[in-house]
């Protein structure tokens, strides 16, 4: 059976990002997003759900977002989601899903912001593929236009 575990979400954090480094010294960045879902109800009504989710990301990507966002910046984060389970001190079990990201970019403006966006943005660009992994580590020349492609 095939499986396939990959969310993505779009949100503002919750709370500033807790960075980290596990004892084999690799950095582990915590924090939560928010995203908002809204719609009318039957009687026309606005309604808004917002759900919370707790996230986590490993390596330089945690530095990089650790260093650039804060309480109530827009992200969108890419991942797969991952069950934690637990017993309490009291014997009783819990368990809650969160996201390990794999990319995450940064959303809005800071401030300063240009055109394109902060230099966080653009720093988290170097750290952080696209949705989608379009971005590239290839520094050599442009691909042929498609009237020079022999087929």
């Amino acid at each position: 059976m095939a499986s396939y575990n990959r969310i993505i979400l779009a949100g503002n954090l919750t709370r500033d990002p807790e960075l980290s480094y596990t004892p084999g010294n690799v950095a582990v960045c915590r924090f939560g997003i928010a995203t908002n879902t809204r719609w009318r109800d039957r009687e026309g009504n606005a309604r808004e759900e917002v759900c919370f989710v707790d996230c986590t990301v490993f390596g330089r990507r945690a530095e990089v977002f650790n260093q650039y966002m804060s309480k109530g910046r827009p992200a969108l984060v890419e991942g797969r989601l991952q069950l934690d389970q637990w017993t309490s001190q009291d014997g009783q079990k819990h368990s809650r899903h969160k996201v390990v990201v794999d990319n995450f970019t940064f959303l809005g403006g800071g401030p300063g912001a240009g055109a394109r966006g902060d230099a966080a943005a653009t720093a988290g660009a170097a750290a952080s593929p696209a949705p989608g992994g379009v971005e590239s580590d290839y520094d050599g020349p442009p691909p042929p236009a498609d009237e020079d492609i022999p087929f």
